[in-house]
């Protein structure tokens, strides 16, 4: 199986899985959700893929939470503030930035970057043989 075709996989289910989580969360969700969810889980999965190594999974938590609030906050500029889609709103929230993303949620991806840290390795090495991808 070809490096690309096992990265488009692990995306869609990232992006699926996340999909899930946004409607049992909320109820609704958006396509853009399945893009940003994809990217997500694909970034994380990567923190521990390369090297010999592997970092400390509370260290991939720590950076999974950045990797997601990052996202999180350029694509709400992008889908909530350029084009006014109103995805979601953390107006409401404390600690937030310009609505797009809050230190509550940012606690949160800190715990589902776990997941996806274990999520990813039980993946690859039951999907693809734990190649390298």
């Amino acid at each position: 199986m070809s490096h690309m075709f096992k990265g488009l996989i692990l995306f869609a289910i990232g992006g699926i899985v996340y999909i899930i989580i946004e409607l049992l969360w909320r109820g609704y969700t958006h396509f853009s959700m399945f893009l940003l969810g994809g990217l997500c889980f694909r970034l994380i999965g990567a923190l521990n893929e390369h090297g010999s190594r592997k970092p400390p999974l509370i260290f991939q938590m720590v950076l999974g939470s950045f990797i997601i609030t990052a996202l999180e906050f350029i694509c709400g500029c992008i889908v909530n503030i350029h084009f006014g889609l109103n995805v979601w709103d953390y107006s409401d929230m404390p600690l937030n930035i310009m609505g797009q993303i809050c230190l509550p949620y940012t606690l949160m991806w800190f715990i589902l970057s776990g997941i996806c840290v274990v999520i990813d390795d039980w993946l690859r090495a039951n999907l693809f043989e734990a190649e390298q991808i």
